[in-house]
């Protein structure tokens, strides 16, 4: 019966990670086309995800490449918001003036 257990648990927490990781990669993908460019700074919100409610906080830095910034995202679950279930980093790169 134990083993039952652990398996599901097991299963729960990979099912959590790879939706936190959904939360994380969609809002990479949105800081990538988001106009204006992200500014530097931090900002957190909560993001629902195939019904589970997540929370992200996402930090904006700038790069030695003025034309470049550094974006890092991480994702919890409401209930423990120091325990990361994703993290995630990229660039955005500055888009062309029209």
């Amino acid at each position: 019966m134990r083993a039952v257990a652990q398996a599901t648990d097991g299963a729960t927490l990979l099912k959590q990670r790879t939706l936190a990781m959904w939360v994380a990669q969609n809002r990479l993908a949105a800081a990538q086309v988001a106009a204006p460019w992200p500014a530097p700074g931090a900002r957190e919100g909560e993001a629902l995800q195939a019904g589970a409610r997540f929370l992200w906080r996402e930090s904006v830095s700038g790069t030695p490449n003025p034309s470049f910034r550094k974006i890092e995202i991480t994702v919890s679950d409401p209930g423990v918001p120091d325990y990361a279930l994703a993290r995630i980093a990229g660039y955005l790169g500055q888009p062309p003036e029209k």
